[in-house]
């Protein structure tokens, strides 16, 4: 296994991560009512998490990861052929469908809010330790990040990346293993890297992934 190495700092906000993965998802509460009233539900999002600088290497593993977001064989009920991705991010989890009835399932992190997309694309590239250019969606919130950081220790795109169709969206690794679980990115989805590095020896260009927000 490949492991990162030491590390540059850049100027930094709190803990999270940014660079790309577009899902923060919705989901309808009932409100409280007050006695002999009726209220609308309520929508409440996910909490986004903050951004965090590049630069910084918190490890590659999911050994600190909790239970449901370390990669696993499960349970998984799928008329998709074998090979497929599919891209739960309500659940923020990825699975690679084996048969019918199991996949291998890694922990990612998604979109914050308002960067949500779903639908059907397909590997177009794959890359190792990718260069990383923020998208200007990150540099408006954090104008002073470098404008291009080439690929290695402490890259937000981590080890690997996977490029979707012809769009600015990848599945991909992280320099911050900790945001696994959260809605954190402008598009993107995020996997510690020994499980993108993993995901990525099994997957060719062509791959189909489909992308679920419920």
């Amino acid at each position: 296994m490949m492991r990162v190495g030491q590390t540059r700092h850049w100027r930094g906000v709190a803990a999270g991560i940014g660079v790309a993965i577009l899902c923060a998802t919705s989901a309808e509460l009932p409100a409280q009512q007050l006695p002999g009233s009726i209220q609308p539900p309520v929508f409440q999002y996910p909490v986004t998490a903050p951004d965090v600088d590049p630069g910084i290497d918190h490890g590659n593993s999911d050994a600190n990861l909790p239970e449901e977001f370390k990669k696993q064989m499960v349970f998984y009920r799928s008329l998709e052929p074998p090979g497929t991705i599919i891209i739960d991010t309500e659940e923020r989890h990825l699975y690679l469908v084996q048969d019918s009835t199991h996949a291998i399932r890694y922990g990612i992190g998604v979109g914050r809010d308002g960067f949500t997309w779903q639908g059907l694309l397909r590997i177009s590239k794959k890359s190792e330790w990718p260069d990383w250019r923020p998208p200007p969606e990150m540099i408006e919130r954090q104008p002073y990040l470098p404008r291009f950081m080439a690929g290695g220790p402490g890259n937000p795109l981590g080890a690997r990346a996977m490029y979707l169709g012809n769009t600015v969206y990848r599945i991909h690794g992280t320099n911050a293993p900790e945001t696994i679980g959260q809605a954190v990115s402008s598009g993107c989805f995020r996997l510690v890297n020994d499980d993108v590095m993993d995901l990525y020896d099994r997957v060719p260009v062509g791959t189909k992934v489909i992308v679920r927000q419920d």
